[in-house]
């Protein structure tokens, strides 16, 4: 069975092994292929893809249908003809008979032998064209010929000519091949090739193919693609005032109107839907009719003057309120049309419930909605949506507008004169000032509200809250031993007040703490925190325990980071916590950085700087990554990535300063360059100050080889404490057993020992890290050493299947056995990934079961034959 060539369309594998299913039926009788699907879907995609391999067959005949008002008769035949020339362009020319013209058509067929014919868009196919595909339907059966006939089924009338033309076909000759939607899967893998999120660009395309590939190519997320517009607008070209009036209503109805609201809005009459139905635009169910995507209906609605838009708003709102609708609705209608009272009477509603369903972006649309009239709210009132805007801004991915929001909370609550509230916000500003990469006016933040707080004697939730965030940011930068006694202040408040948000995120900070310094019971402290914040529906600061738990597994290489990870990741993607899922991801992309998976680091960055999101400590953290990956590659681009991540470290803290810092050394070490001591010797003060054993290591360990003398401490991570002492057969062994693979090469290359420097080099080629590998070359030979095995040869052809590197690997996996759920365990991905990477592993093989992918890759030579094949899964 063919594999997916590397350019075939996503997800229509499956429809192209069976256009060649029929065309291999046709060596003594032909077959028909009916292509549909709506517009946009990508037939004509499909169908080039098909002919353009041409499998076994010569030149394929094409030819078009167009959409004008008075069709050439016979316009595909013309197409064809001058393909062909011959005895066919001569009868068409002379204006011979249809009949004359038809069996010249079919002799050419004949004469070529297996041929495929392809008329496109027949849906506008002239009479002339229907009777030629009529009689070429009924000799098929001597004519050794694939006749390819695509069209568009969303719009056609039950009583267009078509369909009896096609009634006449014989059935046994006939396969239909209907093309449907792109999944959540394949759209991701478009978006994150162009730095988008797959799910926002599914919720606007649908998975419609046109549309995904004009939303992406326009790259610009607010406007609408020129071409979406053209399509539009044609299929509105023409339709009666009825069916137009219609079609405008739905457009200010984002999630549609039911039949009863069309009927009090007077869009009821059964003419214009059916004209409406027939543009293609729209779809229905028993009870209801809106546009087929978002973006269609974006379309139309951006093209409405704003006070027809304020008109159809006033209407809907009008029938909606009566019937005491979803507070949501009516908040969108009232804020389309300017109803100031209805807004806010409803959109604050509307905010609460979807923040209550972890909706945070509906969440911040509805509060930003209702602030547009604050000005006649009460201060406190007014106040209070200020700080419920600024919340789940944020965790809609907006740091920079939640900055804005709090500070003008805290301009309201200081008119309030209410320094409890005051303080609480300059709390929040110190987290989003640090989310932002400016730690000073984090720190200064912080210590404000805690000292408002002290200052007014205020004793209650707050108080607690600010103790903990002095020890969140304490952490990084005075120690953990100042800041264990901040989050033990946080916490005796918080206990004494029986608060169990405030206890919860007291134990968060107090269990980081103790990971930090290395104490029993941290672990405890945030498992424990997690627990009574999920009990008590505080999503974020469930999601806070567990990021602490993961973040601080990876750094000290904890072997349960991996399940830590995802658990973390699970949490924050059910919640819709986009901050959280995007630095769990980077923290991802550095374990798998440690484990040797380069691809999946590669990977993880994609993800974590995907847009809208590309600002926070994730940033710094996966750029750093994606530069030293791209350096060990011996890729000349990890400057570029190493520039961009020190644009994110600027005045940062350790998290972000220390992987920047030595993603630097690395490469500068590694392209012979000097590394810069000032910057390395910055950032291991400030980890010696946080008392960070791997990253204080790592970078006394860098200073090593700058020339400096760092001192040696007790408390640094074993491996480098080892290392700064020379014994690199015992940091080899430490690196072995933490599979750290590329940095036990790098021990073992560390010493003189011409096995140790071999057994490295293995280890370097395997990983294919080029850069050490000829340094180490260099150095071995400049030992006088005469075993050095030469390196890797390149590959001599491109991957036959297409497969990426991750996916060949998942394909390796499945192919001795192991379920989704094992394969997640070993490569660290969840499971739902995993699917997705079966799903593509099966569609670029052309196959249908997990049994067949092992079969046609041990045929491909993608992997060994003796690995056998598994039992048959579900994909």
């Amino acid at each position: 069975m063919a594999a997916r060539a590397p350019d075939e369309p996503l997800e229509r594998s499956v429809a192209l092994a069976e256009m060649s299913r029929s065309l291999a039926e046709c060596a003594e009788e032909g077959r028909i292929v009916l292509v549909t699907g709506e517009a946009g879907i990508g037939r004509s995609t499909l169908v080039r893809h098909f002919a353009q391999q041409r499998p076994g067959v010569g030149e394929p005949l094409i030819g078009l249908c167009d959409p004008l008002t008075r069709s050439r008769p016979l316009g595909p035949l013309y197409d064809i003809a001058r393909q062909c020339g011959g005895r066919l362009a001569e009868v068409l020319a002379s204006h011979g008979s249809d009949s004359n013209v038809f069996s010249a058509l079919l002799d050419e067929v004949c004469r070529r032998g297996r041929t495929v014919v392809v008329f496109e868009d027949v849906h506008w196919a002239d009479s002339a064209t229907l009777g030629l595909l009529a009689f070429i339907g009924r000799r098929l059966d001597r004519v050794p010929a694939l006749v390819v006939l695509t069209y568009r089924d969303d719009d056609l009338r039950t009583d267009h000519p078509l369909y009896t033309v096609l009634a006449g076909l014989p059935a046994r000759l006939v396969r239909q091949i209907p093309l449907h939607p792109l999944s959540p899967a394949a759209v991701d893998v478009l978006a994150r090739r162009k730095g988008a999120v797959g799910g926002d660009l599914y919720r606007l395309t649908g998975g419609n193919p046109l549309l995904v590939s004009e939303v992406l190519a326009a790259d610009d997320e607010a406007g609408t693609p020129a071409r979406v517009q053209a399509l539009v607008q044609t299929r509105l070209a023409g339709l009666a005032e009825p069916a137009q009036q219609m079609i405008r209503l739905l457009a200010a109805s984002p999630s549609g109107l039911d039949r009863g609201v069309l009927a009090k809005c007077g869009a009821d009459d059964p003419a214009a839907q059916a004209d409406g139905l027939a543009t293609g635009l729209l779809v229905q169910t028993e009870e209801q009719l809106g546009f087929r995507y978002e973006l269609l209906r974006r379309t139309v609605y951006g093209l409405l003057p704003i006070a027809v838009r304020r008109e159809l708003n006033r209407a809907i709102l009008d029938v909606l309120v009566a019937s005491d609708a979803d507070p949501a609705r009516l908040a969108h209608h009232a804020a389309e049309c300017g109803d100031e009272v209805v807004v806010l009477r409803y959109a604050r509603m509307a905010g609460r419930r979807a923040a209550a369903g972890q909706s945070h972006r509906a969440a911040a649309d509805h509060f930003k909605a209702a602030l547009r009239y604050a000005d006649q709210l009460s201060c406190q009132d007014r106040a209070e949506l200020w700080e419920l805007f600024a919340e789940h801004t944020f965790w809609a991915g907006d740091a920079a507008t939640a900055i804005d929001a709090r500070r003008a909370a805290v301009a309201i609550r200081q008119q309030l004169a209410q320094p409890a509230m005051v303080a609480d916000n300059l709390r929040w500003l110190s987290r989003l000032f640090w989310w932002a990469g400016r730690r000073q006016d984090a720190e200064r933040a912080a210590v404000s509200a805690v000292e408002l707080l002290e200052r007014t004697g205020t004793d209650g939730r707050q108080l607690a809250l600010a103790y903990g965030n002095r020890a969140e940011l304490g952490v990084q930068t005075k120690g953990p031993s100042r800041a264990i006694r901040w989050a033990a202040q946080a916490l005796d408040v918080a206990e004494r007040l029986h608060d169990s948000y405030a206890v919860a995120h007291a134990l968060t900070d107090l269990g980081t703490a103790r990971l930090a310094a290395g104490l029993v019971g941290g672990r405890d402290d945030l498992h424990r925190a997690h627990a009574l914040a999920r009990r008590h529906g505080l999503a974020g600061e469930a999601v806070r325990a567990l990021t602490r738990l993961a973040t601080y597994g990876v750094e000290q290489r904890d072997p349960r980071a991996s399940g830590d990870l995802q658990r973390a990741l699970r949490f924050a993607t059910d919640h819709e916590l986009l901050p959280a899922v995007r630095y769990l991801t980077a923290v991802r992309s550095r374990l798998r950085l440690d484990r040797g998976d380069w691809s999946g680091a590669e990977e993880d960055v994609r993800t974590a700087l995907a847009r809208p999101l590309r600002q926070g400590p994730f940033a710094a953290i996966a750029l750093a990554v994606l530069g030293r990956v791209r350096a060990r590659l011996g890729e000349p681009s990890a400057v570029e990535s190493l520039r961009a991540a020190n644009a994110q470290a600027v005045d940062a803290d350790l998290r972000r300063k220390a992987p920047v810092t030595v993603a630097w050394a690395e490469y500068a070490w590694l392209t012979g360059a000097a590394l810069d001591r000032g910057d390395l010797t910055s950032a291991f003060r400030l980890a010696s100050r946080a008392r960070h054993p791997w990253y204080a290591g790592e970078l006394a360990w860098w200073l090593r080889r700058a020339g400096a003398d760092p001192p040696v401490r007790e408390w640094y991570a074993e491996p480098y404490r080892l290392l700064l002492n020379g014994d690199w057969r015992r940091a080899a062994q430490a690196w072995e057993d933490l599979a750290c693979p590329y940095e036990q090469a790098e021990a073992l290359a560390s010493g003189s020992d011409p096995d140790g420097c071999l057994r490295a080099l293995r280890l370097l080629d395997v990983l294919g890290a080029h850069g050490a590998a000829r340094m180490l070359r260099r150095r071995m030979r400049a030992l006088g050493e005469l075993r050095i095995p030469r390196g890797p040869r390149p590959a001599t052809a491109a991957n036959p299947a297409g497969l990426t590197v991750r996916q060949a690997e998942v394909l390796r996996l499945l192919s001795v056995g192991l379920s989704n759920g094992e394969i997640a365990a070993r490569l660290t991905l969840s499971e739902r990934t995993v699917e997705h990477h079966v799903a593509a592993v099966l569609a670029k093989l052309s196959v249908g079961s997990r049994r067949a992918a092992a079969t046609a890759a041990q045929r491909l030579g993608l992997v060994a034959a003796e690995l056998g094949g598994p039992a048959d899964q579900s994909k």
